[in-house]
């Protein structure tokens, strides 16, 4: 029995990839509980920044911390935002050199279709699975967020920036050659960004421990359900599968206490 605050699962590139839940200095391999049943109970609340009960407002904080925290502000999510390289300052400028001011990576990846993408180097393969990619490939490597940031909003124009997470979880191949497709991304970036292009080119493959991919992902609201029990037969980015087609999205749930037991 384990019990603890919700927070992404690490991962570790294998094939296929391997997946731990930190409970609080206790881990779940979730690996090992394929094809086995387990219980989930909602318990509360315990926001990620400061451990408040109150309600997760978002991103596993309160309303208060996410409004306030650095980590949560509108460049991480718009890279094109970022003004480290600037020296101005959003909400915390140290933390934003130490984030933006740092080798990036605009992508291509293949989830539910082919998405463009950006990322700090240093976690290029886990925002792969993550997202869970099948196929992913490296079109730049440049040396701050902002200019991943203006590539990827060129490159919106020609490709899609969002999962549906529905058909990413039914998904377990394709015959799209992103090489190719990495090809045609080099002649729509903008000039100054052209002497970045990443030396990694070729496309990589991910697997997943997935027996069953669902037809009809059903998500799990375990703070409206309160219980749920299944059997799992697969994980796939942050996705936990369940025989039954029920599927429970463990990022979504950053900040929720749940008891997870063997049933």
């Amino acid at each position: 029995m384990f019990n603890g605050v919700l927070k992404k699962m690490i991962t570790e590139f294998n094939d296929p990839i391997n997946y731990f839940l930190d409970m609080g200095g206790d881990f779940i391999v979730f690996d090992s509980l394929l094809n086995k049943n387990i219980i989930i109970k909602f318990e509360g609340y315990s926001c990620l920044s400061c451990s408040s009960t109150q309600e997760i407002y978002r991103q596993g904080y309160c309303k208060r911390c996410f409004f306030d925290l650095p980590s949560t502000a509108d460049w991480v999510i718009k890279p094109e935002l970022s003004k480290a390289h600037l020296g101005i300052q959003e909400r915390d400028i140290e933390y934003e050199k130490k984030v933006q001011l740092q080798p990036h990576i605009l992508y291509l990846a293949y989830t539910s279709d082919i998405k463009i993408g950006v990322t700090r180097k240093s976690q290029t393969s886990t925002r792969w699975i993550d997202q869970g990619a099948i196929k992913a490939i490296e079109i730049l490597e440049v040396p701050n967020r902002y200019l991943a940031g203006i590539s990827e909003v060129k490159l919106k124009e020609y490709y899609k920036d969002k999962t549906n997470w529905r058909e990413m979880l039914k998904n377990n191949k394709t015959d799209i050659d992103l090489e190719n497709e990495r090809l045609e991304c080099l002649k729509n970036l903008p000039n100054e960004v052209l002497k970045y292009i990443s030396k990694e080119k070729k496309e990589i493959e991910i697997k997943y421990p997935i027996s069953k991919y669902p037809l009809k992902p059903s998500s799990l609201n375990i703070v409206k359900t309160q219980k749920y029990s299944g059997k799992i037969v697969g994980i796939k980015g942050q996705y936990l599968v369940f025989e039954d087609d029920t599927v429970f999205n463990v990022r979504s749930n950053e900040g929720v206490v749940v008891n997870i037991s063997l049933d």
